[in-house]
């Protein structure tokens, strides 16, 4: 966490007035301050480049990006959607469905049920023929029968019937090649079991082969490995003069829960103080009450990031940024190529 010194720094906040917002744009850069470089140095940027992680579960992540513009953290929040890729069910090959649910409806809930399989154990389809490579199969062979000594007395379908619900579980994974020996250690699963996909009665039946392969959201958000990847500015409240004790409570109340923590000082007094900002939503309702004017300020810092990205099952949350990084770095490479290209063209071209 920034000092905060370098949180009270203006130039680096946004700030939020009762109808607008403003100091949105960044400023560091050269020409705005006279006197001043600020030509971009690597160095500069390393010291001021930081990643925290403030949460980590088996699904989610909350990590803190701190020292970069608006357009680097966006640029990685756009790859985590639609360009870090994934497995999904692409090709549906219907042997029989009965069921009141049409082919294409099933095929499509089919397709987007996330897949627990790690994408770079896969490579890409070439030519549209699918190998043992780049393609996983799944056998989905439901049949719904009546029950035998079902209760007289019963109503609900799961005790009158087998297989009345079908489930994202019911899906078989059928080894192609060697791929029982390659994903022994983790084999193919939906990420989530208890996802449903139909409803069958006595003589209904779905029998399908599902075809799972690699690919990006930016193609079809069924292949997106985040559910969301969102990120907001770190809340900083200035509270620029003392509150009066018999308003501490009110102005508590004016935040979020747990933001102010009203305290008692040295002589006994009720005093509000700044807890826990992150909490913050910035509803600014401060700023609707006239006793509180010239007391508060609230603000956003510009460069501070605070990331929640939540992983729909195909790679563990932990690995999702980094191959975000990958993936921006490629493309830079990329850039860079094409650039000593166009440079080495153009000096070509002023040579003759």
């Amino acid at each position: 966490m920034p000092s905060l010194e370098e949180l009270n720094d203006p130039r680096r906040q946004v700030k939020l007035a009762p109808e607008r917002v403003f100091d949105v744009s960044s400023t560091d850069y050269p020409g705005v301050y006279p006197g001043e470089d600020n030509s971009w140095d690597l160095q500069r940027f390393q010291g001021k480049l930081k990643v925290q992680i403030q949460r980590l579960s088996q699904k989610t992540i909350e990590l803190d990006l701190v020292g970069v513009d608006a357009s680097i953290a966006n640029a990685l929040r756009r790859i985590l959607m639609s360009e870090v890729p994934t497995i999904a069910v692409e090709g549906v090959y219907v042997w029989n469905n009965t069921s009141v649910i049409h082919d294409e409806v099933l095929a499509h809930r089919l397709g987007l049920i996330p897949l627990s399989i790690d994408p770079r154990a896969l490579s890409d389809v070439e030519n549209g023929n699918p190998t043992d490579k780049d393609t996983i199969v799944f056998k989905l062979d439901v049949t719904c029968k009546h029950r035998p000594k079902a209760p007289k007395t019963a109503t609900e379908p799961e005790k009158l019937y087998i297989n009345s619900n079908v489930y994202s579980r019911d899906l078989v994974w059928e080894p192609q090649g060697d791929q029982a020996e390659r994903f022994a250690a983790c084999p193919p699963r939906p990420a989530n079991g208890n996802i449903l996909l139909a409803k069958l009665r006595p003589g209904q039946c779905i029998e399908m082969e599902l075809h799972a392969n690699k690919g990006i959201g930016n193609t079809h958000a069924k292949w997106s490995p985040v559910a969301p990847a969102t990120y907001r500015l770190l809340p900083h409240i200035i509270i620029k003069k003392p509150i009066p004790p018999e308003l501490t409570d009110k102005f508590a109340k004016c935040f979020s829960p747990g933001v102010i923590e009203v305290r008692k000082n040295d002589r006994g007094e009720k005093e509000a103080v700044v807890a826990n900002p992150r909490n913050e939503t910035m509803s600014r309702e401060v700023y609707r009450h006239s006793e509180f004017d010239g007391m508060v300020e609230l603000t956003r810092i510009r460069d501070y990031f605070l990331f929640n990205i939540e992983s729909t099952g195909c790679y563990p949350p932990e690995d999702l940024f980094p191959e975000a990084i990958k993936i921006m770095r490629s493309k830079l490479h990329t850039i860079r190529r094409a650039a000593e290209v166009l440079k080495g063209v153009t000096d070509d071209a002023m040579q003759e």
